[in-house]
């Protein structure tokens, strides 16, 4: 027996439309689009300067060699794009946010939990970050600009697009990814094949724990996005192919993040710099032809502008699975605008340090979404592709999700957790107990989050999730 929430209002697949509704399922008469158009939705939020960096900071702050680098970027793409293989075939079948999907494994109240840690992160911790890296790009770009007054254009038209809801997004990714492929796959090969980059870079010696660290940012930016998976695939039909909507997604991530930070990799070994010693972006579009670094600039604020609508958009939808009863038929809008708003006052408060508090940033998000991918992914092993639609808006808990996930969670940062905080003389270590006894494990924890979540729930929730078949 089904007890799906409908969500009210027509929409269909009309483009300047306000998106009526919020968390509730898609009706099959607004059902559009195919599984193929998300590999556009993927790759477009991840053509920007903050995906570069992530490769960057493999050579300048990691010591990896380029090889290393290489190897490090395309094992944390791979996981990141493996959870978005998987949990994007949710959104065809059930029509509903990936939010409310784990309260299969969470139950109601305890979804609460997860939906405050995505709400938060997305909407406002990656939303300032993209939103950095913008400003810059668009400051260097009309050098009349400062940073701070680039930052309130950039955020303006961010919300403004996740305000008016799905379609404008989807569209927004689709008609912008041909500019973006083809401007950063030119400046891409710019980059490899320039005679200031040393693709034979030896490195400082950055192993294991510097390899270790790299995969981690690289999977916290690219599983950065598994939180939102089947919210841009449920309005497909429920006809269409999920394993297909499910590889478009996840090949989206794995290529353009991946490819995208070998880049970035390069250019540290070129001479990238950190954003404590100057404009990055300058630097690296320092090494292209000057038009071709205009086009690149262009590129980074478009894209900064494809991810945020994308982190608005979520950040809403995740605050509104918590529970929250917005009368408004515009719920999700009105709450984009909220978050948008508290996205840019943490954007504006970072920017001056925004190298440390990136590289910190992304590693804080593997920590949560580790244990969090363990518990669903366990809860989907139990259930062995049982429909889960009767539990999504159920009044029922299941225990063994929170507590795994937060058992999990603080297990893995205390034993594992490996960062620094500051910047300039000022640097503070904060280590896991695992890390102080051993320095070269590097930073594991979404990867022990991970496992230990999995085990936990399989042994808590077994019986349970065998009642409900």
């Amino acid at each position: 027996m089904s007890n799906l929430e409908i969500r009210e209002g027509e929409y269909g697949d009309k483009v300047l439309a306000l998106e009526p509704g919020g968390i509730e399922s898609i009706p099959t008469r607004d059902r559009h689009g195919k599984a193929r158009n998300l590999f556009a939705t993927w790759v477009s939020p991840n053509m920007e300067f903050a995906t570069i960096y992530v490769g960057a900071l493999a050579v300048i702050a990691f010591g990896l060699s380029f090889k290393q680098a290489v190897a490090g970027i395309l094992l944390g793409n791979f996981l990141g794009g493996l959870g978005q293989y998987f949990l994007t075939q949710d959104g065809p079948k059930y029509g509903v946010p990936q939010m409310i999907i784990g309260r299969a494994a969470f139950g109601k109240i305890g979804n609460i939990i997860p939906s405050v840690m995505n709400a938060g992160a997305a909407g406002i911790g990656w939303f300032a970050v993209n939103s950095a890296s913008g400003a810059y790009a668009l400051s260097t770009l009309i050098t009349k600009l400062s940073v701070v007054t680039s930052l309130v254009l950039v955020v303006l038209v961010q919300v403004i697009v996740a305000f008016v809801g799905h379609n404008l997004i989807q569209n927004i990714e689709k008609y912008l990814f041909p500019y973006l492929v083809v401007v950063f796959t030119i400046a891409g090969i710019y980059v490899l094949t320039n005679s200031k980059t040393h693709l034979g870079h030896a490195g400082a010696g950055g192993t294991p724990g510097g390899f270790l660290i790299l995969t981690a940012a690289a999977y916290g930016y690219a599983a950065g996005w598994n939180p939102f998976s089947s919210d841009y695939s449920r309005y497909l039909p429920a006809s269409e192919d999920p394993k297909k909507a499910g590889a478009a997604a996840g090949l989206g991530i794995l290529i353009s993040a991946g490819l995208l930070e070998i880049v970035g990799a390069a250019a540290g070994t070129a001479g990238l710099h950190s954003f404590d010693s100057g404009n990055p972006t300058g630097d690296f579009t320092g090494l292209l032809p000057s038009f071709l670094g205009k086009l690149i600039l262009i590129g980074i604020v478009l894209g900064s502008i494809c991810a945020n609508v994308l982190n608005i958009y979520s950040g809403a939808v995740s605050f509104l699975a918590i529970g929250f009863k917005l009368g408004s038929t515009y719920r999700r809008g009105v709450t984009a605008v909220i978050f948008g708003i508290a996205g840019f006052a943490l954007a504006h408060a970072a920017i001056n340090n925004p190298a440390n508090n990136y590289e910190n940033f992304l590693l804080i998000m593997s920590y949560w979404i580790g244990p969090w991918l363990g518990v669903i992914a366990a809860d989907k092993f139990l259930r062995k592709g049982a429909s889960i639609e009767r539990l999504l808006f159920a009044t029922r808990e299941n225990i063994a999700g929170p507590i795994a996930f937060v058992v999990a969670t603080a297990f893995s940062i205390w034993g594992f957790v490996n960062q620094t905080w500051g910047h300039g003389k000022s640097f503070k270590f904060v280590s896991g107990y695992f890390v102080k006894k051993n320095g070269s494990i590097g930073d594991i924890t979404f990867l022990v989050g991970f496992v230990v979540a999995f085990a936990l729930y399989y042994l808590l929730a077994a019986k349970k999730v065998k009642s409900e078949k």
